[in-house]
């Protein structure tokens, strides 16, 4: 018997067996295909693919529904959801959506913990265990939106709106567990996603087991494999914390005690130098250097004076010998005639008015 329709909810076991759904628009039924069966597979099944498969039906006693047990499969095109989740994912792509540079940074040490998730089953409690468990000071916000189903992506936009507008916590967690691709659209929806990037806090998306990608997750600031982790990544562990701080304290501390020391070791030194225990000392110092060397300035100059006095002794001695006033004591007279000394009789004539000049005075006379 061949039936055809959609892979859905897709487990590979790690005995090699292969639990799926396979479903069309109006009905689902469970398969099997044990390991024996997968070994001849030419493609690896996915959530989304249109397959062929030959087996038999029998009912599973334990849980008393219908099951196909399936003996081959073959690949028949990828599912309507799959293709429009791969085209949507381009789309946002090559708009920037997923760049890693409109990625917001999650807060350190975050007061409140935003959560959009559904307010029963084990998500929020997962989120508030491991939360409060990490730092009981925390404070969660939960704000219950329908994780699947029809309506389910304008509410959760509505809920990431409201988060904002309000300014109800640091950072958003939007979480679901697991499921099939159907089940998981409302996080594949457009709106969500522009809703994420559009965000002014930052969102940490926890949809699905770690094996599932949505197109929240490649929007979101931060991906969590699963609503546990997404919790880890958002609260830091406060013990953790604490003994770095403690650990800071311990350092800054043993850094003051050696400053103070070194400091101190400084202030000993300087106290112990002349310069504190005889300020005048230097002073005082510098006075006998300032003597020492006005004496030698003194001897020198005297030394240069008298030096300089004998130098013109001799000169003026020289000069002595050669003054014209010198030899006029001798009894020889200077002849001058209008301001000109007469050297030769041919420079003069009778009745030149002439002006002579003795050792103690001058006469006026004329030649005859």
């Amino acid at each position: 018997m061949f039936v055809k329709g959609e892979i859905s909810n897709f487990k590979h076991h790690y005995t090699g067996h292969m639990y799926f759904t396979l479903k069309d628009e109006k009905s689902l039924i469970k398969c099997v295909m044990f390991k024996g069966y997968t070994s001849n597979l030419t493609f690896v099944p996915k959530d989304g693919m249109k397959v062929m498969i030959l087996g038999t039906v029998s009912v599973f006693e334990r849980d008393g529904v219908y099951q196909i047990y399936a003996k081959a499969m073959q690949e028949d095109g990828i599912g309507d959801l799959h293709a429009e989740y791969e085209k949507l994912k381009a789309k946002l792509e090559a708009e920037g959506l997923f760049d890693t540079s409109h990625k917001k940074k999650i807060p350190f040490m975050p007061k409140c913990i935003g959560v959009l998730t559904s307010n029963t089953g084990a998500v929020i409690r997962d989120i508030i265990n491991v939360s409060t468990r990490r730092n009981p000071n925390v404070n969660i916000k939960l704000l219950p939106v329908p994780v699947q189903g029809q309506g389910a992506a304008e509410k959760i936009v509505k809920a990431i709106e409201m988060m904002n507008e309000k300014k109800l916590a640091d950072v958003i967690i939007i979480a679901r567990g697991g499921g099939s691709l159907e089940d998981l659209w409302p996080f594949n929806e457009e709106i969500v996603a522009r809703a994420i990037y559009n965000s002014k806090l930052p969102v940490i998306s926890a949809v699905g087991h770690e094996t599932d990608f949505t197109i929240a997750d490649f929007v979101s600031d931060l991906r969590a494999p699963t609503p546990s982790a997404a919790a880890e990544l958002a609260v830091p562990q406060i013990n953790e914390v604490q003994e770095k701080i403690s650990s800071y304290e311990y350092r800054f501390k043993n850094a003051l005690i050696k400053k103070i020391e070194f400091m101190k070791l400084r202030y000993q030194k300087c106290m112990g130098s002349k310069a504190f225990r005889d300020p005048m000392q230097k002073v005082n110092e510098q006075y006998m250097i300032i003597d020492n060397v006005i004496k030698k300035l003194e001897f020198i100059i005297s030394n240069k004076v008298k030096d300089e006095k004998t130098k013109m002794i001799k000169i003026i001695s020289k000069l002595d010998a050669l003054s014209p006033l010198k030899t006029l004591t001798r009894g020889y007279a200077i002849t001058e005639y209008e301001g000109k000394i007469i050297k030769s009789v041919e420079e003069l004539k009778e009745g030149d008015k002439i002006k002579l000049t003795f050792k103690d005075g001058s006469k006026k006379a004329q030649v005859i």
